[in-house]
């Protein structure tokens, strides 16, 4: 398999992937550290108290969001050129791009339709989302050309 040539979205995408391994590292953690660690990252009350019972389901699903994390920091570093193209990588990273985004953006309508679920860690979390949103979305408009199936490798 060919890679992506280096392009001009690499830098944004690198610095996408590593947001994205940091995030699962993050939720990794969490499996770790347990009900004290899901509390403090806002997993909220009832995932918290079932870690704390030793119920097997909040890691699991903490798992799986960390496994999706950690493939999503694969598409960045692909479509930056790190290694290997992987397939629909364009088609994968305008989904990540988006979900990042709408993350992010739901801030504003639950703001508004739920003024009282708006706190702290709800507004920095969107803030923080909003960023990896931004790192993949520009990095892939701007390496889209360089990813294209016809493009000189």
């Amino acid at each position: 398999m060919a890679r992506v040539a280096p392009n001009p979205g690499s830098p944004w995408l690198i610095v996408g992937g590593w947001l994205s391994v940091a995030a699962s590292l993050l939720h990794i953690g969490c499996i770790i550290g347990g009900e004290e660690w899901y509390r403090f990252f806002g997993a909220g009350e009832e995932i918290a108290m079932a870690a704390a019972r030793g119920e097997v389901w909040p890691h699991i699903m903490t798992l799986g969001i960390a496994t999706v994390l950690a493939i999503w920091a694969l598409f960045a570093f692909s479509g930056a050129g790190k290694f290997a193209r992987l397939p629909l990588l364009r088609t994968g990273l305008v989904v990540i791009s988006a979900i990042y985004l709408l993350r992010g953006l739901m801030l504003v309508p639950l703001h508004l339709w739920r003024p009282e679920m708006t706190d702290a860690f709800t507004v920095w979390s969107s803030l923080i989302v909003l960023v990896y949103g931004v790192a993949y979305a520009v990095g892939t408009w701007k390496a889209w050309p360089a990813m294209s199936d016809r493009s000189p490798r």
